[in-house]
């Protein structure tokens, strides 16, 4: 494709998730269709009529088979990324030459039993751990790594236990 071409194409609207557990470690999980050792994050499509909000939560019941989580920040922005020259024209049905993408920080509040890669029909993934958020960058697709350097500095400070970060709205209220 010519760079003319690309830049006809649009972004495909999605959400992100940024999965934090009780420890403060972040979920990743490992593409079924991607070469290699390529671990992302839960992300996706947003539907005609839905929310980003209720898209987040639609796309961690479809991708890790389970929603149990609360959304504790937003991204102040939307965050966008380009496809490779190589799956411009293969995924999507060639329509789209990226994502623009709204990402959203959320709590599990689940058990790790909870996560089902096989619960939808067309699994995208795997395998699947938790990390701490610092090392997304150097686990993803080299054309998402720009993408998690900018999670990981917009949602760091939310990488702390689920206790620690329960503590402080109350140690601010006390005058700590």
């Amino acid at each position: 494709m010519t760079p003319e071409g690309r830049c006809e194409l649009p972004y495909r609207r999605g959400v992100g998730a940024v999965l934090f557990n009780g420890d403060g470690l972040v979920f990743v999980a490992r593409r079924i269709d991607t070469p290699g050792d390529a671990w992302q994050l839960p992300q996706g499509g947003v539907d005609d009529g839905e929310k980003p909000r209720q898209a987040v939560l639609r796309e961690l019941a479809e991708e890790i088979g389970t929603d149990k989580a609360e959304v504790l920040a937003k991204s102040r922005c939307w965050h966008t990324y380009e496809l490779p020259e190589h799956l411009l024209g293969k995924v999507w049905g060639g329509r789209y030459r990226g994502q623009r993408q709204r990402w959203f920080a959320l709590r599990f509040l689940g058990r790790d039993a909870d996560i089902d890669l096989a619960a939808h029909e067309h699994p995208e993934f795997d395998a699947w751990r938790w990390v701490p958020i610092t090392a997304l960058p150097d686990m993803a697709v080299s054309f998402k790594r720009g993408l998690y350097l900018e999670l990981v500095a917009e949602f760091r400070h939310l990488a702390v236990p689920a206790a620690a970060a329960a503590a402080k709205p109350e140690a601010e209220a006390a005058g700590a």
